[in-house]
């Protein structure tokens, strides 16, 4: 399937990390995916004891910002990033916008990269905050 979004609910929220990454998107906006929660489960590479964002089923669901790629090969710029496919596997979803669904790709963490008991660095908070807050401001939450 071509996704020609990408939905990102940890340090990739912030607009300004994803230039430093070199990410192109036309577009980008706040979205939700139903049906699933953020968790800090995912062990993060070569630190112990360190979280990085995942998300995981549930009945609720998890706010982000949805870009919208440049084309659909545009995703493969951040699979180095996400360590894909080893840490992170991608999967196409529904995510739901302001104008309904759209088919999106999502970074899910592998069972083997997840963990109990794991705790964020606060850099790496500090860029969801970063990010919920320029969509905040931009009324997009």
């Amino acid at each position: 399937m071509q996704c020609e979004y990408y939905f990102a609910y940890g340090s990739n929220m912030n607009p300004g990390r994803m230039a430093v990454r070199g990410m192109q998107y036309r577009e980008s906006m706040a979205a939700r995916l139903e049906g699933w929660t953020l968790a800090f489960n995912k062990r993060a590479h070569g630190k112990q004891g360190i979280a990085c964002a995942n998300i995981v089923p549930t009945n609720d669901a998890v706010e982000g910002v949805l870009y919208r790629l440049r084309d659909h090969r545009e995703i493969e710029r951040m699979d180095p990033y996400e360590g894909h496919p080893v840490r992170y596997r991608r999967e196409c979803l529904p995510v739901l916008t302001g104008a309904g669904e759209v088919p999106t790709w999502v970074y899910i963490a592998n069972a083997d990269w997840q963990a109990e008991n794991l705790k964020p660095e606060r850099w790496y908070l500090n860029h969801l905050l970063s990010g919920l807050i320029c969509y905040h401001f931009r009324g997009h939450f």
